[in-house]
Order: structure tokens, then C-alpha cells, then sequence
């Protein structure tokens, strides 16, 4: 009998064990189910792809005015397949605040395509720099000791020296068609190197080593704006079908060889010579081994890199652009010499301190930027995770691409947005500090450009230098081309070739 009670005792225990689980089990999937989230979002609509090729068969080489017709399409955030890359677009200012503000911790990698690693030391270089330790230490660097205000005060007579020349290069050629971008790209890569490395070129190679540079230059960015099948199909990477590779490790090596020769002309000339540079600084900062993490020789090599590719085209292309459109608009033009000559006087030449005091000039710099962008699709964006924005999945690994050329030409933000108009930004309702997300010409976020002040400063005493010193007017028979070309940096399509006509009451002026 006692084995029957023991049973019985036994097997009620059984089943209260059994309904306990069982009611855990169920509360469990309850809580489950009222606390997962539904399925992903979708991605965001676009174009239908074709197999393996995706939309590539498709696409417009200007993919900045490309990627604004599909958005007209399939609205504010689209997408389009690269092969098996993703690309989302994004058009319009309240998805651009999403990217560049509210997710920008996540959105603040790079997707680095192999023709940039080659041209970056690996990617090492604080524009390709994945978000990080490695990232912050080298903006840090170029924020504080390189392109600060203070320390470009410090080098104001080394851009005033090369701005000179180029006044005086003008005078000689009175009454001959000059190619413009060229002379202002000469002038900015002289200014720039003359920052890096002033103390350690000889003046007679200054000229030869501009040539090469400038060269060395466009077949990078050329190669860097080409859509290269190993980066769309990764599996076809070891072929390297185009030898974009092969070439960029050519150009990436002369490069090189070129940063080797100054590293050893300023080790040999030693830190008691003359000036102190920015070589000479990073030398230093490299051998002394205060950061963390270490500042190597390949950070070192990226950061002159980046201040030689990035700090060029990119100011020179805009004041080409700037010029074309004031010739254009000769009561523009004008309006822009009656303030010169009331803040500088034909007497004297423009210098940074009138900077300040030239507000018409300086909307002048401000609708240049926001017709051209120098960077239209800014550098594409790469989230570290999946995440939504405007309400659609961008999955990990996507290339994000913010249309600021597109958002610059709303016209539901913009009155007239295509008509070149710098009284818009008299009253400074906009500024470019990337908290306005309608005008954004240097991008937002922790990604934001770190050369702003120093492009500002060389574009004001740069354009407004031209036409204080010159009158301009295009060869007989020409016409104004206002058209633009599609790159990492946006170009005009037909070089703006100008004649020079002196204006200022002294000839000792332009020596």
C-alpha cells in the first residue's frame, strides 16, 4: 500500500511540474511575442535589376544628375544594384539628417573601393580611415596642428608669396588666353606643398615638382572615379580585368618615391633649419610616439596624401567655376569689383585680412558651393550595421551615396535653384557648419570635411586676387560652356580659357 501512496504522490508531482513548465513555456512566448519586432523593412525602392549585372547597364556616367532622376522616380531614398554592391541614394534634407546625424555612428565607415586602397597607403589615410581609434587620432592631428586657424595664420606668408606669383604670371600674359583651372590648380598645389614641406624644396623645383604632381594627381582621381568590376564582383579580384590595380600601384609608387625624397631632404636638413613645416612636425610627432595609437610612417605618408589630393582640385575647380559664372553675369562681376575696390582700393593688393569685409564676395564663394559641390555625392557612407532610414532597411556593407548636388538644386527649397544668384545668402541665413542639412557643401557628421577654413581662406583671397587685379572676357567667337563632369570632384566639362586685362593703378602691384 505504501508503494501505491508513493506512486500516487509521485505522479501528482509529475504533473504540477509538468503545468508550472508548461505555464512558464507560455507566459515565455507571450512576452516573446509582444516584444520582438516584425520583419525588416524592405529595401528602398528602385529600378528593376537584371541578373548578376544589376542596374550597371543602366547608369549615366554624371551619376550625380543620374541619381537624382531616379530619386525623382522612386522618391527621396532609392536604390540601385552595382553588380552585387547595393547603392542607396539618398535626396533630400530630412533623409540626409538621418545618415549624417541621427545614425551617424553607424554610418560613418567608409566602403573603400581596392583602387583607393592602393592610392592610401592601404586606406590608411584619414578620408579612407574606418571609424575608430586609427580615424580619431589622425583628425585630431589634422584639426588641431595642421589645419587650424592659428596655424594657418602662421603660414599666411607662404600663401600670400604663391597667390603673388600667380598675379604676376597673369600681367605677363596680358591680352593671351590663360586656362584658368590649370593656374589656380598650380597655385593651390604650390601653396599646399609650400605648408608641407616649404623649408625642404629648392625654389627651381618648385615648377617641376607642381608638373608632376598635377599629373600624378588626375590619373589618381581618374582611376579612384572608375567603376572597377572587382570591386562590383569580388570574386573576379584576383584577375583585375581593367589593371586598374596594376596602374594605381604605378601612380601610388611615384607617389611614394616623391614623399621619400622630401622625408630624406628634411631628415638630412635636420629641425634648426629655417621654418618649421608640416613635415617637419609629423616627423616629430612620429618619432617622439606620443598618440595612441602610434603615428607610423604610413599615417604619416596618408596624411601628405590626403592634403596633396585633397586640398587641389578641390578649391581650384571651385573658384574655375566661380569665375565662369560671374563672366557670365557681368553685372555680377561688377557688383564684385565695386567691393573690392571700396575694401582694398586699386592702390593695393587683396590680402586675408579683408576677408571679413567682403560679404558680396563671400555669397559669391557660398552659391558657387551650392550649385558645385566639390564633392556632389560627398564620400560615400558605409554602415557598420543594418539599420533603417526613412523607414527602409540599408543593410550592412551598403554604398550610401548623400546627393548634396541634388539637394543644393530643390527647388522646393531654392527659389530659382539653377539661376546663379549669391544675394540669396546676403542675409547668412545658410552657413556650411553641416547643421543645415538644405546646404551642406562640406558634408556633416563626424565625417565632415577637416579643410573647410583652410578652402575658404584660399578661395576668397584666390578669386577675389583675380578679378581685383583683371578685368576678363572670354577669346572672340567663344561662347560661355557652363557645363559641368561628373568625379569624385565635379569639373567643368570645357576648361574655362579667359583673357587677362589689368585693372589695378600700379604696375608694381603685380610684381
Amino acid at each position: 500500500m505504501s508503494k501505491v501512496v508513493l506512486a500516487t504522490v509521485s505522479n501528482g508531482d509529475v504533473a504540477t511540474n509538468i503545468l508550472i513548465i508548461t505555464s512558464l513555456l507560455s507566459i515565455l512566448w507571450l512576452v516573446r511575442m509582444l516584444t520582438t519586432k516584425g520583419p525588416n523593412p524592405p529595401l528602398p525602392p528602385g529600378p528593376r535589376p537584371l541578373p548578376l549585372l544589376g542596374n550597371l547597364l543602366s547608369l549615366d556616367p554624371e551619376l550625380h544628375s543620374h541619381f537624382a532622376n531616379v530619386a525623382k522616380t522612386y522618391g527621396p531614398i532609392s536604390r540601385l544594384w552595382f553588380g552585387k554592391k547595393v547603392g542607396i541614394l539618398i535626396t533630400s534634407p530630412e533623409l540626409a539628417r538621418e545618415v549624417l546625424k541621427l545614425n551617424d555612428a553607424i554610418l560613418a565607415n567608409r566602403d573603400v573601393p581596392i583602387a583607393g586602397k592602393m592610392g592610401t597607403y592601404g586606406g590608411n589615410d584619414i578620408v579612407s580611415s574606418q571609424y575608430g581609434d586609427q580615424w580619431r587620432m589622425l583628425r585630431k592631428i589634422c584639426v588641431r596642428e595642421m589645419l587650424s586657424n592659428q596655424v594657418l595664420d602662421s603660414v599666411y606668408s607662404i600663401r600670400r608669396k604663391e597667390i603673388r606669383n600667380t598675379m604676376k604670371y597673369l600681367y605677363n600674359n596680358v591680352g593671351l588666353p590663360v586656362n584658368v583651372g590649370e593656374q589656380m590648380f598650380l597655385t593651390v598645389l604650390n601653396v599646399i606643398t609650400g605648408m608641407m614641406w616649404g623649408g625642404t624644396v629648392k625654389a627651381e623645383d618648385r615648377e617641376r615638382l607642381g608638373a608632376e604632381f598635377r599629373q600624378l594627381i588626375g590619373e589618381i582621381t581618374g582611376y579612384l572615379a572608375t567603376p572597377n568590376l572587382s570591386d562590383l564582383y569580388p570574386g573576379l579580384a584576383p584577375f583585375d580585368l581593367q589593371g586598374i590595380v596594376k596602374n594605381m600601384k604605378v601612380l601610388a609608387k611615384r607617389l611614394d618615391t616623391i614623399f621619400e625624397t622630401m622625408i630624406d631632404q628634411r631628415r638630412k636638413m635636420g629641425s634648426g633649419h629655417g621654418n618649421k613645416d608640416f613635415l617637419q612636425f609629423l616627423l616629430e610627432l612620429k618619432d617622439n610616439g606620443d598618440t595612441n595609437p602610434p603615428f607610423t610612417m604610413v599615417h604619416l605618408k596618408s596624411l601628405l596624401m590626403d592634403m596633396v589630393v585633397g586640398g587641389t582640385d578641390t578649391t581650384s575647380n571651385t573658384v574655375e567655376f566661380a569665375l565662369a559664372e560671374i563672366m557670365n553675369r557681368p553685372e555680377i562681376l561688377k557688383k564684385a569689383q565695386e567691393e573690392l575696390d571700396m575694401v582694398v582700393g586699386k592702390d593695393n593688393v587683396v590680402e586675408e585680412s579683408h576677408i571679413n569685409k567682403l560679404p558680396y564676395l563671400y555669397a559669391i564663394m557660398k552659391e558657387t558651393l551650392r550649385l558645385y559641390p566639390a564633392l556632389p555625392l560627398l564620400v560615400p557612407h558605409c554602415p557598420s550595421e543594418s539599420c533603417v532610414i526613412g523607414g527602409y532597411t540599408v543593410p550592412t556593407g551598403a554604398r550610401v551615396f548623400v546627393n548634396a548636388w541634388a539637394i543644393h538644386r530643390d527647388p522646393a527649397i531654392w527659389e530659382t535653384p539653377l539661376e546663379f544668384r549669391p544675394e540669396r545668402f546676403l542675409d547668412g541665413k545658410w552657413d556650411y557648419t553641416g547643421n543645415d542639412f538644405t546646404y551642406f557643401p562640406f558634408g556633416s557628421g563626424r565625417r565632415i570635411c577637416v579643410g573647410t577654413a583652410m578652402a575658404e581662406r584660399m578661395f576668397m583671397v584666390l578669386l577675389g586676387s583675380i578679378i581685383h587685379s583683371f578685368d576678363w572676357e572670354l577669346e572672340e567667337g567663344k561662347k560661355h560652356d557652363l557645363s559641368e563632369k561628373f568625379g569624385i570632384v565635379l569639373k567643368k566639362k570645357v576648361a574655362l580659357v579667359a583673357v587677362p586685362t589689368p585693372r589695378l593703378s600700379n604696375i608694381t602691384l603685380y610684381e
